[in-house]
């Protein structure tokens, strides 16, 4: 929970100072801790406004981002789950 509170502090600051937040995001552990943490942060948080946000997510396996296997299927999987 505390992970995603300062995710969306940050957020809430840089949007507020530049306009947009950008975020790398890695799979793994994180996966789930993000998805079952950082909605009740976000709405916690005013100003974080997700859809001015840069996400970018880090994946050192080959494989399609629309395979289950990688860090885009991961987090997608866990946003329909969630």
């Amino acid at each position: 929970a505390a992970l995603a509170r300062l995710v969306a502090e940050a957020a809430a600051e840089a949007v507020s100072s530049r306009g947009r937040f950008a975020l790398g995001l890695s799979g793994g552990s994180l996966v789930p801790l993000l998805a079952q943490e950082l909605p009740g942060a976000l709405r916690e948080v005013p100003g974080a406004e997700p859809g001015r946000w840069l996400v970018a997510l880090c994946d050192e396996r080959l494989v399609p981002p629309e395979h289950p296997e990688s860090t885009a299927g991961a987090y997608r999987v866990r946003r329909r789950e969630g």
